[in-house]
């Protein structure tokens, strides 16, 4: 196949909301068998990661370092355990690679670490940071006249960062119509609820005002996250953010919406109580 080419696998929006709940169910495994790392951000991902990935991105698992390929920066890099499910399910690296999570040499750690595996394509340090380097890649595919785009995920919590403002405000500046952020809008943080430690609102106002165009939407709902996606390559004049509004702990009822699975993995029960519910679902739609 020709490098220019990408592979996407052809999946209708049932079997694509199959393969966020496989992902699920691995993010489970994974946590479980590692004994720590943060649950509630990648499981509410899922969707998200499940469009991008078996959707919209142009790349190839065989040829990961395709000059043209789309790039995916994953600012809020402690929920890379949907990261590095995502990318052994889509082919870049087995899948026994996945139970060695955030153990001692292993390539998985629990932050991603550019040149570990392929598909990473940033090493995530303080929250804020790998917007910025986004921005930074989108702002040298302009100036190298490549068409590819760079798609990034923050936190919302991670908006408390002062760098994610300097950053917002550069990329409108020039003209960055080649990046889409995405801003994984679950109102929890490590130390409570967004808007009791750090109050966002109105958050799509104060975007519009740094002169980004702004998509709500539903971050479960893989229809309006394609269509969010599309949509965001039609803009010419100025870069596109998406607010994905989505629940922490999706799929799994007694992590929902608890910021203190913010960052704590499952014990043995509870991940058996997960992957039940989960397995039961069994692709279903996972929102109302």
């Amino acid at each position: 196949m020709p490098t220019s080419q990408k592979k996407e696998p052809v999946l209708d929006t049932e079997k694509l909301y199959q393969v966020a709940n496989k992902l699920r169910q691995l993010v489970v495994d994974m946590l479980l068998e590692a004994g720590t790392g943060h649950t509630a951000g990648s499981l509410g991902t899922a969707e998200i990661f499940t469009a991008l990935y078996f959707h919209t991105l142009n790349i190839d698992p065989q040829n990961p370092n395709m000059k043209n390929r789309d790039r995916f920066v994953l600012s809020n890099g402690h929920i890379v355990p949907i990261w590095y499910a995502t990318l052994s399910h889509r082919g870049f690296f087995p899948e026994k690679e996945l139970w060695t999570l955030r153990k001692i040499n292993s390539k998985l750690q629990g932050h991603p670490v550019l040149g570990t595996v392929p598909g990473i394509e940033n090493t995530s340090g303080s929250l804020g940071q790998g917007f910025s380097q986004a921005i930074g890649m989108a702002l040298a595919a302009k100036m190298d006249k490549q068409n590819y785009r760079i798609y990034c995920m923050t936190g919302d919590g991670e908006l408390d960062e002062g760098q994610v403002w300097e950053a917002a405000m550069f990329a409108p500046n020039k003209k960055l119509n080649n990046i889409t952020w995405i801003i994984d809008r679950n109102n929890i943080q490590s130390d409570g609820n967004t808007e009791d430690v750090m109050p966002l609102e109105n958050l799509k106002e104060k975007l519009e005002s740094f002169n980004w165009f702004v998509i709500e939407i539903d971050g479960h709902n893989i229809a309006e996250i394609i269509s969010a996606f599309n949509m965001a390559k039609t803009i010419t004049q100025r870069p596109t953010a998406i607010i994905a509004h989505t629940i922490p702990g999706k799929g799994v009822k007694f992590m929902e919406n608890d910021f203190r699975w913010h960052g704590i993995a499952p014990n043995s029960k509870e991940a058996k109580t997960a992957l039940e519910e989960l397995k039961t679902l069994k692709g279903k739609i996972l929102y109302d």
